[in-house]
């Protein structure tokens, strides 16, 4: 009985070390400082990416020809920018990066499309059976878009077991919705590496 009592207090104490060892904490941090726990994409990577092809897109000719011929901002949709590299990405973060960043600039005006646009014309369409004649959305006024933006990010991992190298590329192309002429061609690479009982 007595050596099933210390092994009793043995198990137990055992659990206590374990649970203790595996306990963490949690803390929050400021949102644009990067914390790299992996060489994966992460949040910083989708932001300086936006930047950079923010700043490109509008320094190529066609911004300061369409500021020329017109009055008020270019009107973009984005079509598709897809996924194509190794790991899963949210697309749709990178995305808000890019539009956020223009539209708080304001030298961009965007206008939704796919689904978005398809449940904004579903509550058109309820607004005119519902809503007072005086308040509802009319149809026929959506503004159309003059450029589509679509690309493609992708990567290439190399590794030798003691070090591993990841390489993002992301190209985004903007094109004339009247004449299909290619009017933006933007291209960011970042690379990282990481090496053994770092970060894998």
């Amino acid at each position: 009985m007595r050596i099933l009592a210390q092994w009793k207090h043995l198990i137990v104490v055992l659990l206590a070390v374990t649970l203790v060892a595996c306990s963490g904490s949690v803390k929050r941090i400021d949102t644009d400082k990067e914390v790299a726990v992996s060489d994966r994409w992460n949040d910083i990577d989708s932001k300086l990416v936006a930047d950079a092809m923010i700043n490109d897109m509008l320094s190529f000719p066609w911004y300061r020809d369409y500021n020329f011929s017109n009055k008020g901002n270019p009107t973009v949709i984005i079509q598709t920018i897809r996924n194509k590299s190794s790991e899963h990405i949210p697309v749709d973060t990178f995305v808000n990066d890019i539009k956020r960043s223009l539209l708080r600039a304001g030298k961009v005006d965007f206008v939704v499309s796919g689904e978005e646009r398809e449940d904004i014309r579903t509550e058109r369409s309820d607004q005119e059976m519902n809503a007072a004649p005086d308040t509802v959305a009319k149809f026929g006024l959506e503004q159309g878009a003059g450029f589509a933006l679509s690309g493609t990010i992708n990567s290439i991992v190399d590794s030798n077991g003691d070090e591993r190298v990841t390489f993002y590329q992301v190209d985004l192309k903007l094109i004339n919705m009247t004449t299909n002429r290619e009017v933006w061609n933007g291209q960011k690479k970042i690379k990282k590496l990481a090496t053994k009982g770092g970060f894998f």
